[in-house]
Formats: C-alpha cells, structure tokens, sequence
C-alpha cells in the first residue's frame, strides 16, 4: 500500500510527535508513505475569506498526487475535509473544474479527476482493519482507559466522506483504541467542538470550550485523551496550562495522538513514537504498561 503523506501546516511545526508515530506504525503494518516536496497549504486557512484560492490551492495538492498516481493520506482533520471537499466538487463540476484548471495551467499543474483522500485512521479501519491491527499487538494495554476526541471536520460534512461511520454517533476510533486492548470511555459532549476554530477570533470562548471538555473527561479519571487532528490536540494539550491558570483547575491530562498509542500497543519505543514532544507529559501512564 502505498500513499502520499499530506503533513498539511501545522503537522511538520508543532505536531511531529503525530509524524514519528504515523511512519513508525506505517512501517509495522507494511504501509509505504510518499513524500512530495511540492505539497503546500491545504487551502483551509482563506476557505472562509476566500473560495476561490481556496479551491485552487486544494486543486492543485490534488494535481501533485495525481501526476504520481497515488492516494492522499493525511492526519489533519481540517486537510481532510477540504481537500476531500474540493475534490468532488471538481469532479462533478466541469465548468468550474476547467475554470481552477485555467489558474492551474499558469504553473504547469492540471487538476484531473479521481484522486482519493483519506484520514490515515481512516486508512486504518479500512485498509488494515480491527483484526489485522489486533494480530500485531505485543504489548498489554488493558490497564489503560482513554477517552476520545473525534474532531469536527473528522466526519463533517458527511455527505463528502461516502457514509463513512456516523457523524452523529461515531465508532471508528472508539474501535480502534479498543483494537489496541486499551478501554474507550464515553463521555458528555463527546462530539462538541474543541474550540480551534474560533481561537484567532475569541480566544476566551475557545478556552472555555476547551475547558469544558476537558471537565467532562477528566470526571471518569481515564488515562488520557486520544485525538486525531493536530489543531485540536493544540487547544487540549498546548493550551492546557493556560486553561488551569484561565480557570484554576487542574488536569495534567496527557493527550496522545492515536498512532502513539497503536504504537505502544505494537512494542515500539516512547522515542521512536516522539513522547518526548508531548507538552503534557505521559509518564504515568507510560509506567502503568512498563515503557521505560
């Protein structure tokens, strides 16, 4: 199996823990992630400002991945949506398909049809499945609980994303924490948002969206939250200490990427899976499994 690994913006700055974790458990389950240098931003930045850069930024990843013949895999939330958005607007548009095409032609680029794009949990759940990724589990994780934090643009909007789980009662990385022997707890507010988007605009509200859920998740005393969306793991973790002092709490909730935890359950190393680069740090967790 073999895809292009779209990093987006904010992964290769202050996400490479969710980096090193992807390639080394990519590499276990004989997954080949491609590297183009010529990707750039996804286009999610102006998709609120301005549509039309918007498409022809996503246009032309998609024509990159298109030259080279090869599936888009990708670990942020919002790169997901867009780019996935974008490319079935295109296909099923010709007018406006040969209008980005236009904008396109001026860097030698050209947008073609048929480029698919997927979250590599995604890729996961499909591709690998439940039962594979339990045959490469080494190491015990059942002392472990975790709740999840699935992410707006995960599975939003639905009718881009061909009935994949549900967007209103979702399953697929409850799953895949549980495939690893960890236990997924449930929660009140599973599926509100973590507040990022608004963060440039009202940094107040975004905290206090943060902070609720954090409230809510820390109530069942798991282990740790697990996410798949680099922005959201900057609001929960990044922004954590600023949230106590904001609300004067305290949490020390560690945050992990799934890979991370896959990778534990596969025996690979808190290095080689970048625990070092978690803001909050996991070691309580990490000595209950005997990861030294």
């Amino acid at each position: 199996m073999k895809f292009a690994l779209f990093l987006g913006c904010t992964i290769p700055v202050r996400g490479q823990n969710y980096e090193m974790s992807s390639r080394a458990v990519a590499k276990v389950l004989g997954i080949e992630l491609i590297d183009l240098d010529d990707f750039s931003c996804c286009g999610y930045p102006v998709k609120s400002t301005n549509h039309h850069d918007t498409m022809v930024m996503a246009a032309r990843n998609l024509a990159i991945a298109s030259e080279k013949g090869l599936e888009i895999a990708t670990l942020c939330n919002a790169c997901t949506g867009v780019l996935t958005e974008v490319e079935k607007e295109l296909s099923e548009n010709k007018e406006l398909r040969d209008k980005i095409n236009e904008e396109l032609k001026k860097i030698g680029r050209e947008y073609k049809p048929g480029v698919r794009v997927r979250h590599f949990s995604r890729i996961l759940y499909e591709d690998i499945g439940v039962e594979k990724l339990k045959e490469k589990i080494i190491k015990d994780l059942s002392a472990l609980e975790f709740s999840v934090h699935y992410g707006c643009h995960y599975l939003r909007p639905a009718e881009i994303f061909q009935g994949f789980d549900d967007p209103e009662n979702p399953e697929t990385i409850d799953k895949l924490i549980e495939a690893t022997g960890a236990k997924s707890i449930d929660y009140k507010g599973k599926l509100d948002c973590c507040g990022g988007a608004i963060l440039g605009v009202d940094e107040d509200i975004a905290l206090s969206m943060s902070n609720n859920k954090l409230a809510q998740i820390t109530k069942n005393k798991v282990d740790g939250l697990i996410t798949v969306c680099t922005f959201c793991t900057i609001m929960y973790e990044d922004n954590q200490k600023k949230i106590e002092a904001k609300f004067e709490c305290e949490y020390n909730l560690p945050t992990l990427y799934y890979p991370q935890l896959l990778g534990l359950a596969f025996g690979l190393g808190k290095k080689e899976l970048g625990f070092r680069l978690n803001k909050v740090k996991a070691n309580e967790l990490l000595d209950k499994i005997g990861v030294e």
